[in-house]
């Protein structure tokens, strides 16, 4: 009923992993890849140079100059992004994505293995990938100075960011060079002549971002802590938001607004993400609110979760009426789907039906439903592993709102550690409160962590 001492007693013995995940045992990931998924893994790998079905039909946009942006320990590069001059005077944008399709087969081993994971895993000791890893690492991925297989979305924004003109088609891409964000970040500050395609990139998509704020999208910028693991320490590592990544971010939201337009308009089934719509506090409610994690955190309780659906329908919170997710189909098998219904489309095939896209979109969502149960449990272990590590600190913290007020259980948000954590707060804390946040108990073993504000 308890496993918390035989946990410790284990440990003690050297029986036991202390941070081994009881969640993960006997999971696909647990497994790794089978002798024989791994040998057909190499066999694409052999075969990824040679002419395959379709290759010649390919738009060849090798002379872009394209750029890929992902943070510094990334391996697996799915999207890339490049800058066009029209003939016609016209910016536009390209956003490839990685085509993991052209060497694996619908219904292949690798194809179900992938379908049964749904997605990648990401753990604090590392990511568990959907592919096996010399694929996602190698020809899977948008190489700098390589030819790369690619879907390519091309976009037109009009003077106020509305989509203009767009369209989609298979691709050859060489990316020019790679970034981290930070190295993205300094060259949009600088702003280098040489850097032109950049700027100009990053101009088009805060338009696109103002284009979507004016729609009703909430965008709630802030800083996030997670913790990570380096040489068997539980490290923690904030992310900030910042010029690259909102381009980033929000080149992948046009890629999929411009693929589910595509969907809508020719009646295509495809596993569409949406939003119902929500009421939020009125303006004046928000304004007596400071910005930041309090404003966040009083959008965010009314928000409604995000649901897959073969039909599409508005997305709230995105600001968009339709929205398909289609820019990392080596991470995510949902956007290989997508990927597949557009090539029979571009074929004159017909693509799937609604009926055989929502078995598939089944059938992946028992292992994605799986790995965020196995992600959250990683997480919350690790946090507690690092507050061990900091029992006796104390840390400047912000009350967001009441989670259970008949038990003195409030949201806080430390800044320091980029988190809002639930704690034992004082009787009476308003939003914006400042407290003081102090571990009250910590025990890894015994999956416990209780955290005390005080004013």
């Amino acid at each position: 009923a308890e496993p918390g001492a035989i946990r410790h007693l284990l440990v003690d013995l050297g029986q036991w992993d202390p941070h081994q995940l009881p969640s993960l045992r006997s999971t696909t990931w647990d497994h790794g890849f089978t002798p024989e998924l791994e040998a057909e893994a190499e066999r694409l790998l052999a075969s990824a140079g040679q002419p395959m079905a379709g290759d010649g039909e390919r738009l060849d946009l090798m002379h872009l100059r394209s750029v890929t942006i992902d943070d510094e320990d990334t391996r697996d590069i799915d999207d890339g992004l490049a800058l066009e001059l029209t003939e016609a005077g016209v910016q536009r944008i390209w956003i490839h994505v990685a085509d993991p399709g052209r060497l694996v087969e619908p219904e292949s081993p690798l194809d179900l293995e992938a379908r049964r994971r749904g997605s990648s895993l990401y753990l604090a000791r590392g990511n568990l990938p959907m592919f096996p890893l010399q694929l996602t690492t190698g020809p899977f991925s948008l190489r700098a100075g390589e030819r790369n297989a690619a879907w390519s979305i091309w976009v037109e924004l009009d003077a106020q960011g509305g989509v203009a003109a767009s369209g989609v088609q298979r691709s050859w891409v060489k990316p020019t060079y790679r970034l981290s964000y930070r190295d993205a970040d300094e060259l949009i500050e600088l702003a280098p002549p040489q850097e032109a395609d950049l700027l100009a990139l990053h101009a088009l998509l805060e338009l696109r971002r103002r284009w979507r704020q004016g729609q009703g999208a909430q965008l709630m910028d802030q800083l996030e802590g997670r913790i990570r693991v380096n040489g068997g320490s539980a490290e923690l590592e904030i992310t900030e938001p910042g010029p690259s990544r909102n381009l980033v971010a929000e080149a992948m939201i046009l890629a999929g607004a411009v693929v589910a337009d595509l969907g809508c308009r020719h009646a295509m089934a495809l596993p569409y993400r949406n939003q119902l719509p929500a009421t939020l506090p009125s303006q004046a409610e928000l304004s007596a609110l400071p910005p930041g994690p309090v404003r966040h955190a009083a959008i965010k309780k009314c928000l409604g979760r995000g649901l897959t659906s073969t039909t599409p329908a508005a997305h709230f919170s995105l600001g968009l009426q339709a929205y398909v997710q289609a820019t990392s189909p080596i991470r995510r098998y949902g956007d290989l789907l997508v990927q597949r219904q557009l090539l029979a489309h571009s074929q004159g095939l017909d693509p799937l039906s609604s009926d055989a896209m929502l078995d598939l979109i089944n059938q992946m969502e028992i292992g994605i439903r799986q790995a965020v149960a196995i992600s959250r449990e990683d997480q919350r272990h690790w946090q507690q592993v690092w507050f061990e590590d900091h029992s006796q600190g104390q840390w400047p913290a912000i009350f967001l709102r009441w989670l259970r007020p008949q038990d003195q259980l409030g949201l806080v948000h430390v800044e320091e550690l980029g988190m809002d954590l639930a704690a034992e707060c004082p009787d009476g804390c308003q939003p914006a409160q400042n407290l003081v946040l102090r571990v009250q108990l910590v025990d890894s073993l015994r999956d416990q962590l209780r955290l005390r504000a005080t004013a």
